[in-house]
């Protein structure tokens, strides 16, 4: 992976504290530089509505800096709930980590 790919592991619930968590790690690395972001969600047990709205407003950060961010990883809790709230086709979510160099690559 590039210099510029950053990869958080968040662990537990997203929940509004938990994904303002996540949000505040993200903005650390991209003022670092980082242009490409990997959340790995494979340790998340559970999110909720405010761990997705939390969720969005870190994706529009992301955004705002002409930086990318990708979703891998997802139990099927966070699948479900992206799904119904239709964020499958906001977010960019790969199967596993392994993705994100295939879809760089591309």
């Amino acid at each position: 992976m590039s210099d510029s790919v950053r990869v958080l592991e968040p662990e537990g619930i997203i929940d509004s504290a938990g994904g303002n968590q996540i949000r505040r790690k993200v903005v650390d690395l991209l003022e670092a530089g980082a242009e490409t972001l990997l959340i790995d969600l494979k340790n998340i047990t559970f999110m909720d509505s405010s761990g997705l709205g939390a969720m969005v407003a870190t994706l529009q950060t992301v955004r705002k800096r002409e930086a990318n961010l990708f979703l891998c990883s997802l139990n099927d809790q966070v699948q479900i709930i992206m799904e119904m709230t239709k964020m499958d086709k906001v977010f960019t979510i790969l199967p596993d980590r392994t993705a994100l160099d295939r879809t760089i690559e591309s």
